[in-house]
């Protein structure tokens, strides 16, 4: 779990800090950039690491959550260098990259140990992200196809 909370703390404030240069460096897809590392990067990266801790009925390994972390992270950063260099391929590496992440974190929380209002909060978190990735791909393609 803290990984995750790190690494999306980190990602936060990342997105921070491109939201704040983006007016003058005059970047183009800056305040997307900020938005995906807030709120993909960032809160849902660390709602999904503290949710599979407090929902799986085994913990998750540290083999596996290792596994979780750079992938889930290496489909972010393939998403936004994709999307600066205008690369469609690498945004839909990074998309299907971050659909098996999200598979992950389901098996993870298969089998919760509690049925409480914040296991219905994982999975639509799960789903919302879900659903985000054919729907970004789609943009990325209209945009810079």
């Amino acid at each position: 779990m803290r990984g995750f909370v790190l690494v999306g703390l980190i990602a936060v404030v990342a997105g921070g800090l491109v939201a704040a240069v983006t007016g003058p460096t005059g970047l183009a897809a800056g305040s997307w950039m900020a938005a995906y590392l807030v709120l993909v990067a960032g809160v849902a990266q660390a709602g999904l690491g503290v949710g599979q801790a407090l929902l799986a009925a085994v913990p998750p390994s540290a083999p596996r959550t290792g596994r979780q972390l750079v992938l889930y992270n290496a489909a972010g950063i393939a998403v936004l260098i994709g999307t600066v260099t205008e690369a469609v391929l690498v945004v839909v590496a990074g998309g299907a990259m971050l659909f098996a992440a999200l598979c992950h974190f389901l098996a993870a929380a298969r089998r919760p140990r509690t049925h409480a209002w914040y296991l219905a909060v994982y999975r639509a978190l799960l789903a919302v992200l879900g659903v985000s990735i054919p729907v970004g791909l789609v943009l990325s393609a209209v945009r810079h196809g």
